[in-house]
């Protein structure tokens, strides 16, 4: 069977090393930024969560997190055992007077799919994290660890490197080229056309090219509603770690996390309103957006964090699904073999395992066998059913 994915960043990895583990399909790999300088997987935070407001990412999360707990032992070559340095402090969500009732709303249907959170009130906020200010806020759900649950951070890149080298090892190959063409015989894709000339055959594609993978769907006539929106992340030292820190999420859209050393911290913020667009150049780090938006905030929400200096930036693309911020998988409406997994809004990397797995099967087999992703089917954007996420950050 000739599989061609089109994007070799997390999720067209770990597509790819479930289909070359576990079904004996070698697919091609086409990825155009081999040295992943642009790739959202090695600009991402990196985090992973299971406060989420839809049922189906509450279970990719879970799932993807189990995995990433045995990454090790799943993605082991020889005697190279791949780690990410997975942390589990949890994420913090703030509420306000007016946003305590989703909070609650949202606890209720996580911990119904057996994710392990606590309502924390202004009392319960203060005891735990005696550093947080909690000026305007009434509300704080927390994610726990449990055995099959837990929110924290962890390497992206090194999560991308470990299903790359796996599906390497197990016949996958990467070349670093860009689909620009699809042969087609009615609904069915026969091959696919790169920018050096090169036509590979395909019985299946999978298109999984993060923030550029509207134009391959347009390849195959498609009009898929993702794409590229800039996200900036600042590094900051302060003058004191904070205890127990869990990743936080402010109900200004400010969050921040510690990171590595004691003292440091990322943090970073939405775009002002009306200035979230497409395309905008990684390049273009909005350093105003820090000083004038989240340092004043940060110093509010955590007093210690007055003193805060900046010690770097750098910013990735969200692949931003504009109708309802959730991934988009499954067969592409009008193709016969032309399957997608885009559009995650900034988690596709903690879901990249249960959806790499997910599409493999799909394609390897026909159907989903482990976890169905169903839910997330890109006919739902035909028949006008969106399947809107509201926590995304």
């Amino acid at each position: 069977m000739h599989v061609v994915i089109i994007g070799g960043g997390v999720m067209g990895a770990a597509t790819a090393s479930f289909l070359a583990r576990h079904h004996g399909v070698a697919p091609l790999v086409l990825e155009r930024d081999a040295a992943y300088r642009r790739a959202s997987s090695a600009l991402s935070a990196s985090a992973i969560r299971q406060q989420f407001s839809t049922a189906i990412n509450i279970r990719l999360s879970q799932e993807s997190l189990l995995f990433y707990r045995q990454i090790g032992d799943a993605l082991a070559v020889g005697d190279e055992r791949p780690g990410i340095a997975l942390e589990e402090p949890g994420y913090l969500y703030l509420a306000t007077e007016g946003g305590a009732p989703v909070l609650r709303e949202n606890h209720a249907l996580q911990t119904a799919h057996g994710a392990r959170v606590a309502l924390l009130d202004r009392e319960g906020l203060a005891a735990r994290f005696p550093w947080l200010a909690l000026d305007g806020i009434v509300l704080g759900s927390l994610g726990e660890r449990s055995p099959t649950s837990g929110e924290g951070w962890f390497d992206g890149y090194r999560a991308l490197r470990a299903f790359r080298d796996h599906a390497q090892a197990h016949g996958a190959r990467f070349v670093e080229d860009e689909g620009t063409g699809l042969v087609r015989e009615g609904a069915r894709v026969t091959g696919v056309r790169t920018a050096s000339g090169a036509v590979h055959p395909a019985d299946a594609v999978v298109i999984a090219a993060g923030a550029w993978s509207a134009p391959v769907a347009a390849l195959a006539g498609f009009d898929l509603p993702v794409r590229a929106r800039k996200r900036d992340v600042f590094v900051v030292e302060g003058p004191a770690p904070l205890p127990h820190c869990p990743l936080v999420i402010d109900p200004s859209g400010l969050w921040f996390r510690p990171e590595g050393a004691p003292g440091r911290f990322l943090c970073g913020a939405p775009p002002a309103p009306g200035m979230d667009h497409d395309d905008v150049p990684l390049e273009q780090v909005d350093h105003a957006r820090f000083t004038d938006f989240i340092w004043p905030r940060m110093a509010e929400r955590v007093p210690a964090f007055d003193a805060l200096r900046v010690t770097g930036a750098w910013a990735g693309y969200y692949e931003y699904n504009t109708v309802d911020q959730n991934g988009l998988v499954g067969w592409l409406p009008g193709t016969e073999n032309v399957a997608v997994a885009a559009g995650f809004s900034g988690h596709g990397l903690q879901q990249a395992p249960a959806v790499g797995r997910g599409v493999a099967e799909l394609v390897a087999t026909g159907r989903y066998q482990t976890l169905d992703l169903s839910p997330l089917g890109v006919e739902r954007l035909v028949e006008g059913r969106p399947l809107r996420e509201r926590n995304i950050i």
